[in-house]
């Protein structure tokens, strides 16, 4: 086992790969920016360095300077969390070449299945159900539209080189297509650095379901059951549950066997996940994800399997004590994304300083937050603050849970999505499972700004009044104006710059 390892990350998932590490015996070495000085992560680690300004192309995307650091503190890895540098070959290749381990899968398989229309072929060759679509990334917008008239309206243009919704366009018929091009060329350009695109049929109502998998170097692949995905908006995960509520235990095993050889056939190394469309008893292959993923909390409580501690036992060489048949899974658990997003404003970011923070507790209630009292909350960073995680013996048990738990959540400073999770939980498909990747086009009135406190009160006092008409009352209560709450705030922070 390690002594020390360095995390490639910040807010969350830095912490809790933190405290993945310290239950293992191993010391953590955290990175911060300037504007992540004060960050939870930073307090939590046994050393801190800070490695460039707020932009992340300063900072967090600065592999030389994360390798740097790692040498000169001692670190014999490096955990690269999610986002940033994580799926990114050749800074797998440079720490390697520095002679330390990534806690993760090899420069090659990342390449394998970074690159979707190669993945796509190698899946093709393995014998993994694929969505309709093509192999080779499209020459021009002309291929595009002939394809798309041999595959049939809609399609799917898509990134070549990255996921998470950018380079993405949904095209319905051929007067369509030339735009769309242009746009998921332009957007894979910016966000990936290739503007390369390729075509594959769109499913108008499939649910996004995603198998977990864990493989060590001696020869295990292990699949840990799906996570259901379904509940998105412009193809960003907003809520995730395990298992999903509709699969048979046929289906499952199906679909994990599958993920076995899609594994398998890129040598695969690690955590991974592969994501899949699930539509009326089939599924598609869609894409590999070479790291951990946000949702996998609802996994480890499915499963009682601490995927980051075997993150990084597997590449400390350790081996697997699992065979597939001694995978259980556990009553249902359910995954809220807290993001510092306004829901009823289109999600537009917000922004502020943290004032007063309840963290929800009790039975089956699992909180990885990156937030504290007195953080600032920036526009620098992906806007999740943290995820809320519920188990319990059965999904609507494990939906009340959530519900009581986003009641009891309170983070004053700015907006959240909390009030758009809270009506989810009460939405009667929801509740019935009944979900596909359209649950939020279907059910726009989720995302409808409620009325306000003081209009609802206007309301009631109108119909007060109407009521005193008809029945020739000659008063009427005003409704009390409902009580402020106030809000609290301090911080207990420490300057930064020192070693434990």
């Amino acid at each position: 086992m390690f002594d020390k390892i360095l995390i490639a990350n910040r807010g969350e998932i830095a912490l809790r790969v933190i405290r993945a590490a310290h239950e293992l015996g191993v010391k953590a070495v955290a990175v911060y920016s300037e504007a992540d000085r004060l960050a939870p992560h930073v307090l939590a680690a046994d050393e801190a360095y800070c490695i460039g300004p707020a932009p992340s192309a300063q900072s967090y995307l600065r592999g030389d300077v994360l390798i740097d650091v790692a040498l000169t503190c001692g670190a014999q890895a490096i955990h690269p969390g999610y986002g940033f540098l994580s799926e990114r070959a050749p800074f797998i290749q440079a720490v390697r070449d520095a002679g330390l381990v990534f806690i993760g899968p090899s420069p090659d398989a990342v390449t394998a299945m970074g690159d979707k229309t190669a993945a796509r072929s190698r899946m093709i060759d393995a014998g993994v159900p694929v969505v309709p679509g093509t192999k080779e990334a499209l020459a021009d917008s002309a291929e595009a539209r002939r394809l798309a008239g041999e595959i049939g309206y809609p399609v799917l243009l898509k990134a070549a080189a990255g996921g998470g919704g950018k380079g993405m366009r949904v095209v319905h018929s051929e007067s369509e297509i030339e735009k769309a091009f242009d746009a998921a060329g332009n957007e894979a350009q910016a966000a990936f650095g290739d503007r390369a695109v390729y075509i594959e049929k769109y499913l108008e109502g499939p649910r996004h379901i995603e198998i977990q998998l864990l493989a060590d170097r001696h020869g295990t692949t292990l699949h840990l059951g799906e996570r259901e995905c379904s509940i998105q908006r412009r193809h960003q995960k907003l809520i995730e549950e395990a298992p999903s509520a509709v699969l048979t235990p046929e289906e499952r095993s199906a679909m994990g066997a599958m993920a076995v050889a899609a594994a398998r056939a890129v040598s695969y190394e690690g955590a991974g996940t592969v994501e899949c469309l699930y539509q009326n008893g089939e599924f598609y292959f869609l894409e590999m994800n070479t790291r951990i993923q946000v949702e996998h909390p609802v996994t480890e409580l499915v499963t009682g399997i601490d995927l980051v501690q075997w993150q990084i036992r597997i590449a400390a060489g350790e081996k697997l004590p699992l065979t597939q048949d001694d995978v259980r899974f556990t009553g249902h658990a359910i995954e809220c994304r807290i993001t510092s997003e306004d829901p009823y404003n289109s999600f537009l970011p917000s922004t502020g300083r943290i004032g007063e923070l309840t963290i929800p507790g009790g039975p089956g209630v699992r909180w990885d937050g990156g937030i504290a009292t007195g953080v600032e909350v920036g526009l620098s960073y992906d806007p999740m603050l943290a995820k809320l995680i519920v188990h319990a013996p059965t999904r609507i048990q494990a939906v009340e849970r959530m519900k009581r738990a986003l009641l009891e959540l309170r983070i004053d400073g700015v907006d959240t999505s909390v009030p758009f999770h809270l009506r989810v939980m009460d939405e009667p498909d929801f509740r019935a499972g009944d979900l596909t990747i359209r649950y939020l086009d279907e059910h726009e009135a989720l995302l409808a700004e409620p009325a306000s406190e003081e209009s609802v009160r206007v309301a009631a006092l109108a119909a007060a009044l109407l009521e005193e008409e008809r029945r020739k009352m000659r008063t009427v209560a005003r409704p009390a104006a409902a009580s402020a709450h106030a809000g609290q705030g301090a911080s207990a922070w420490r300057q930064m710059g020192w070693r434990r």
